[in-house]
Order: C-alpha cells, then sequence, then structure tokens
C-alpha cells in the first residue's frame, strides 16, 4: 500500500511505494493560519492520520461539494465570482482521521471530526504557499491522479518541515 507525506513547509504531498520510493509529487495548499490540531483553529492538523474515506468517484471535474455531496453544481469563474467567500471543495474528496488520541484524534483535537480533508479546488487557487481553511487543496487534475492510487486506510503523515 502507498503512503502520503505532506510537508507544510514545502507545500508538498509526496506518495511514496511500500519500498520508500518516491512515486509522485504534488504542490499542495494547506492552511493560512499555519499547524494546529484544535477544533475552530482552521489550521491543518499534523501527525499520523490515514485516508478514511474517498468520496466522489465518478463525478465530473469541478463537481462542487457541500458536506461530503455533490450540490448538482460544476465550478466555473462564473459561479466563484457569484460566491466569492465560498470554500469550494471540488472533484473528489480524501476524508482524513488522525491516528494518535490526544493529538489529532479525539476530543477538541480530532481530524475527522473537524472535516479535514485533502480536495480540489478551482484552477485560479495558487498551489504552493498556504491558503486554505485547514484542508489540505490540490489542483483537480493531480487530485484525480491520486483519488486512483489510494485506498481507504492509506496512511498520511503531515509534517510540519
Amino acid at each position: 500500500m502507498p503512503r502520503i507525506e505532506i510537508s507544510i513547509a514545502r507545500q508538498r504531498l509526496t506518495v511514496f511505494d511500500d519500498g520508500g520510493k518516491a512515486l509522485r509529487r504534488y504542490d499542495v495548499s494547506s492552511s493560512k493560519n499555519g499547524a494546529g490540531e484544535q477544533k475552530g483553529s482552521y489550521c491543518t492538523p499534523r501527525g499520523r492520520h490515514l485516508v478514511r474515506a474517498k468520496i466522489g468517484k465518478g463525478q465530473p471535474v469541478n463537481t462542487v461539494f457541500v458536506r461530503r455531496r455533490p450540490t448538482g453544481e460544476i465550478y466555473t469563474p462564473a459561479l466563484g465570482e457569484r460566491f466569492p467567500g465560498r470554500d469550494w471543495i471540488l472533484t473528489r474528496i480524501l476524508w482524513l482521521s488522525g491516528c494518535e488520541p490526544g493529538i489529532n484524534r479525539l476530543g477538541q483535537v480530532d481530524t475527522m471530526q473537524r472535516f479535514i480533508y485533502i480536495h480540489g479546488s478551482p484552477d485560479s487557487v495558487d498551489m504552493g504557499k498556504p491558503g486554505s481553511i485547514g484542508c489540505i487543496r490540490m489542483r483537480n487534475d493531480d487530485l484525480l491522479e491520486l483519488f486512483d492510487l489510494v485506498a481507504p486506510g492509506t496512511p498520511v503523515e503531515i509534517l510540519e518541515r
């Protein structure tokens, strides 16, 4: 099974094979508030996680999701202009769950209860620099590739370095 490592400092997601060889590297965008686990902080949680669920298989590129459900909308720049304050979750969702009780699992630090995802974003969103409200944003084409590479249970390590 592959594993994912996300570097907050580098704004990069790397997929490794079982032998530790890097298979893919993607530029991402983590939280504009930095790293942190506290509920309501809008920070990207650190530590050991796993892919809890894969959501959106078979949906068109730029499908808009709200609460992990397709809204029936397809994102366009015009839709983005109509709703400028919306946090766009597009194309696919990899829902993360923390593995470390008291650090990123259970209570006020639970990654899954904070609804932290790896998800697609509008093409206009800059990658390679922080900008999200906690999630890991990716380009849609990159996310489609990643979605096909991983399964539920895939380990995900989010590092500050």
